[in-house]
């Protein structure tokens, strides 16, 4: 167990050493503060790191995380992060990243008792109700909750764009919404092209089929 944890700590030393050889003023400028262009809404999963998979760099993502990538309007942690990156980061993007393979999603498909979880969930059980006479025609169980992933997805950039801090934002300038999944069997980004800048109808989103 103490292996495991001072393998952090050792971690941290070779990163920190790394990033100062190969530039020398690398912390410094990260200290002087953060300028990114991008919020991403993403998932708990510890296979999902929004810096790896895109190849980016500390500071150009901000990121909130949570089980299944929600975005749900009542939630203030989210609603936080979102005013912040909206209102003062000026994040000119929003990307929703949900993943294949989710065990929030597959877990709100069956009726079993998890915990506490089960009331953050209601909200994909909610996508699923709505979206019930498409995913019941898919009878791969494993192929049902890849597309409700993706319907996830797109419910959430739906749930974003009606916000007031989005949609006070874009009487001010451009953002735009965004909705991916990731294939962690893959290691590729699906964009579902579900691109939203304010100057659409917010329902032409949740009719969008891939």
């Amino acid at each position: 167990m103490i292996e495991s944890y001072n393998k952090l700590i050792q971690g941290n030393k070779i990163f920190a050493e790394t990033k100062k050889f190969s530039d020398p003023e690398y912390f410094k400028k990260l200290s002087l503060g953060q300028t990114p262009d991008y919020l991403w809404i993403g998932c708990s999963d510890s296979r999902v790191p929004a810096n790896e998979i895109t190849n980016t760099q500390s500071g150009e993502i901000f990121v909130h995380r949570n089980i299944a990538n929600l975005a749900i309007t009542t939630d203030m942690n989210m609603l936080s992060v979102l005013e912040y990156a909206v209102r003062y980061l000026k994040v000119k993007h929003i990307i929703v990243c949900g993943h294949y393979g989710c065990g929030g999603v597959k877990a709100s498909m069956t009726n079993e008792l998890h915990g506490l979880v089960d009331q953050w969930l209601s909200n994909i059980k909610d996508v699923y109700a709505k979206n019930a006479a498409e995913l019941e025609n898919i009878a791969d169980i494993d192929e049902r909750a890849d597309r409700l992933t993706e319907l996830n997805v797109i419910q959430q950039v739906r749930n974003l764009a009606k916000t007031t801090i989005v949609q006070r934002a874009w009487k001010e300038r451009e953002l735009h919404l965004h909705g991916w999944v990731y294939g962690i069997n893959s290691g590729l980004i699906k964009d579902l092209c579900v691109i939203h800048d304010g100057q659409e109808d917010i329902d032409a989103i949740y009719r969008y089929k891939i």
